[in-house]
């Protein structure tokens, strides 16, 4: 490929709402360009990086004897109505009308039409097991997009399948895919680690998610060095302390002038933040009004309270006006004399002597409030998020917090689709079973922003022998000018094109800085750098863009290197 005629354009200055490296150099290099919030245009570059990402997931999916083929990206409602997730999903999941006012919807994912597949197409538990997977666009209606392609509305998702006849099947299908993702994440140069996870909107027995280690991930990744403990933080449930036994004290009302923070409460108490009780406020997305309550040490964990709960459309934070019209003060807000709320109180919180509460008027707190004399909760849960520094549940060490990128996760789904659409097959006892299901995606662009965020310099992208667009980026200098440089690279540039083996050949008339700059800045593997310098040295300077290491290789070597292909070997 001539860059003379390739279609992009690089840019010298970061665009203004760049906060990443990734999104940073993706748009610089001519990768890609933004249409609207969280939606991307993938230009020639970024498509051929995406076609690689996806080669290699799909030789990891056959390896593991995943089936490929391809399911609608429009649904009929009642499909999802039918497995309930079109009550239990908010705005992120796209409905519309179809020009006949049919309900239909944007799929997110593609559990429920796997599930009508198998009712229509197993029979017998010969048929089974077997995996599916399939590349296919999404769109969810995400609320903020951000990080360029690390948090996008429309995306190119991998999702597999597997169906199985029992749960120990299901073990094993989940086994093949954990081990493809490690292989998967290995080959595109990404240090991901598979830390447990909340199963979301997907159901099901368990998950895991594949995370890279980044500062501007949104994911709070719970870890523990001495045992490899690994959790998202939404489950993490780690060492507590025990509170020490004290005798009940009678409640006492105390101005607190201001004392609208726990921060601020515990200095002009002059208390420790252990000795308060933290309320926190939501409207869940079926109408109930919840008041969770944690000690003042703790934050609560809204994960974890969804999943106490059973929240259906998850929850948001409640208005003034909601919190005042259940007789409860903004600030000072505690359950005491509270009405038409949904109380969950922390298992540590509740078992806490004589915390500082709010006593629901401006200015003032409670003393010695206790559980359950003074207020009676719906539930007592674990609803706190793990701290820097608690025990670890396994072997009871220091846990550490890190930011993560999800860029896979699997889901053993168990029944609870196939249960909903009737999907069963005949065992060889007769009788009738429910197909077991698992689920396992990977976001393709998302990965291509990793590798980026994990492999580049000051200078620009420093690709990946495995997912470059190009294995080599041919520049010549003064190739306008002395007639041999041309023609040198010309026949580089056949040689790869007969062989079968493209690489990008810059062959615009352009200043040298110019053209070395959007070398580093495009980041192919090798840079092969014809000029009049060059040739009088005995041939082509050749530089590894990860180590910037120089040599200069004959014409002839360099030749033989092309057809054998770049991606293989370097010269000697």
């Amino acid at each position: 490929m001539r860059l003379s005629q390739l279609f992009f354009t690089t840019l010298r200055d970061d665009p203004s709402d760049a906060e990443m490296p990734s999104h940073r150099l993706l748009v610089r290099a001519g990768y890609v360009r933004q249409l609207g919030s969280g939606i991307y245009s993938l230009l020639p570059l970024g498509f051929r990086v995406t076609q690689r990402v996806e080669q290699v997931i799909r030789e990891e999916m056959d390896r593991i004897g995943s089936q490929e083929m391809e399911m609608p990206v429009v649904h009929p409602a009642e499909v999802w109505k039918e497995s309930g997730r079109y009550f239990k999903i908010g705005p992120e999941l796209v409905r519309f009308k179809d020009r006949a006012e049919r309900d239909m919807v944007l799929a997110m994912t593609h559990e429920e039409v796997v599930a009508l597949l198998l009712r229509d197409i197993v029979r017998s538990y010969r048929q089974l097991p077997m995996m599916v997977y399939h590349f296919q666009t999404k769109f969810r209606d995400e609320p903020r997009a951000r990080g360029g392609l690390i948090r996008v509305r429309e995306f190119v998702m991998k999702d597999a399948y597997s169906c199985d006849r029992d749960d120990a099947g299901l073990d094993r299908s989940y086994r093949l895919q954990y081990e493809a993702y490690e292989r998967i994440f290995r080959r595109l140069g990404l240090n991901a680690i598979a830390v447990g996870a909340d199963v979301g909107i997907m159901g099901g027995t368990g998950a895991h998610e594949f995370m890279v280690i980044n500062d501007f991930g949104e994911d709070t990744l719970v870890l523990c060095d001495a045992c490899g403990y690994a959790d998202n933080q939404q489950i993490a449930v780690v060492g507590k302390p025990e509170p020490a036994p004290e005798a009940i004290l009678p409640v006492e009302d105390v101005e607190t002038p201001g004392a609208t923070t726990i921060d601020a409460l515990a200095r002009y108490l002059d208390v420790p933040r252990s000795r308060t009780a933290k309320a926190a406020f939501f409207m869940a997305g079926d109408g109930r009004f919840v008041v969770a309550i944690v000690r003042g040490d703790y934050d609560v964990n809204e994960t974890k309270l969804v999943n106490t709960i059973k929240a259906r459309g998850g929850l948001r934070p409640a208005t003034v006006e909601e919190i005042t019209a259940r007789g409860m003060e903004a600030g000072y807000g505690s359950p005491i004399g509270a009405r038409d709320a949904v109380v969950v109180v922390d298992e540590l919180a509740a078992r806490s002597p004589n915390l500082v509460a709010g006593a629901n008027r401006v200015g003032w707190h409670v003393r010695n409030v206790n559980v359950p004399r003074d207020y009676a909760p719906d539930h007592v849960a674990e609803i706190t998020s793990a701290r820097e520094g608690d025990p670890c549940p396994r072997c009871g060490g220091p846990v550490k917090l890190r930011q993560g990128i999800e860029v896979g996760n699997i889901f053993k789904l168990g029944t609870d689709f196939s249960v909903a659409f009737g999907s069963t097959y005949l065992g060889e006892d007769g009788q009738a079973h429910p197909i077991v299901m698992g689920s396992y995606g990977i976001g393709l662009g998302r990965n291509v922003a990793c590798i980026v965020e994990a492999h580049h310099d000051e200078k620009g992208i420093v690709w990946p022998d495995e997912v470059a667009p190009y294995a080599a980026h041919l520049v010549t200098i003064s190739g306008a000018r002395d007639p041999r440089v041309a023609e040198v690279a010309d026949r580089l540039h056949q040689v790869a094109a007969d062989a079968g083996r493209e690489i990008l050949y810059d062959d615009r008339d352009e200043s040298p800085g110019v053209k070395l700059t959007d070398a580093e800045l495009l980041g192919m593997p090798w840079i092969v750098t014809i000029s009049p310098r060059s040739l009088a040295a005995g041939g082509a300077e050749l530089t590894r863009r990860a180590t910037g290491a120089r040599s200069t290789v004959p014409i002839e070597q360099l030749e033989g290197w092309l057809r054998d292909g770049f991606e293989v070997r370097a010269p000697a």
